[in-house]
């Protein structure tokens, strides 16, 4: 398989111009492009690609803009291991106490905090004064997203969509708490053991940890056997 062509900044600022400039000139957008493709010499889809994102980060399309494409990339960067669910915990309100909870429980699945930064959203129980406390008191920096902007929360956000998607509207509806709480912990247990999920290698998140607590472990075996 050929290794896929590169192209710089500005021959694909220059495609992405022309289309813009001369779409008028053809019957649809789509000979646009791929009349421009052609000439500069990559294929319609790429090309129909760059049209859409610079679309997007001129506020004309819905979507992610670049800026917004590169802030998730270095969060993902920014993630620990494995994806495991480490806290949560089921209530009948959204109260502070909920998110406390929660955070409680990933530190003790979790003590070691150095340099971990805490994404969120702005909702209340977040911002709260003795979730916050107790964030500092573990020696958590906090990023918090502004109002109406979701990507401090972005992978959180994902992980509860599926748990919504596939237990709370899928097993409803639900008529006491209890219940809650032991489907949401039949599928943390799965999501955790059992689930392949694409970001680590198709793995579930515990195997994943156990592969690379192993590879931490060999070297210094094998120097201790040198």
């Amino acid at each position: 398989m050929g290794k896929s062509k590169r192209y710089s900044p500005e021959v694909r600022e220059r495609a992405v111009r022309m289309v813009l400039d001369h779409e008028r000139e053809y019957d649809s957008r789509w000979s646009t492009i791929r009349s421009i493709a052609e000439k500069i010499g990559c294929a319609a889809e790429t090309l129909r690609k760059w049209v859409r994102q610079a679309e997007c980060d001129q506020g004309t399309r819905p979507g992610l803009t670049t800026e917004d494409r590169q802030r998730l990339k270095d969060q993902e960067r920014e993630i620990r291991f494995s994806r495991a669910i480490v806290g949560w915990r089921a209530s009948s309100s959204l109260r502070s106490d909920l998110a406390l909870d929660a955070l409680e429980q990933a530190f003790y699945a979790r003590p070691d905090t150095d340099g971990l930064v805490h994404h969120s959203d702005r909702g209340v129980q977040y911002l709260s004064i003795r979730y916050t406390e107790r964030l500092r008191e573990a020696g958590i920096e906090p990023s918090v997203g502004s109002v109406g902007d979701s990507y401090d929360n972005a992978l959180a956000e994902s992980v509860i969509g599926l748990f919504k998607t596939e237990v709370i509207r899928r097993r409803g509806p639900w008529y006491h708490l209890e219940a809650v709480e032991f489907a949401t912990l039949e599928w943390v247990d799965w999501f955790n053991n059992r689930r392949l999920l694409e970001p680590i290698g198709y793995v579930p998140p515990v195997e994943f940890e156990e592969a690379y607590y192993r590879s931490q472990e060999a070297p210094a075996m094998v120097a201790g056997l040198t």
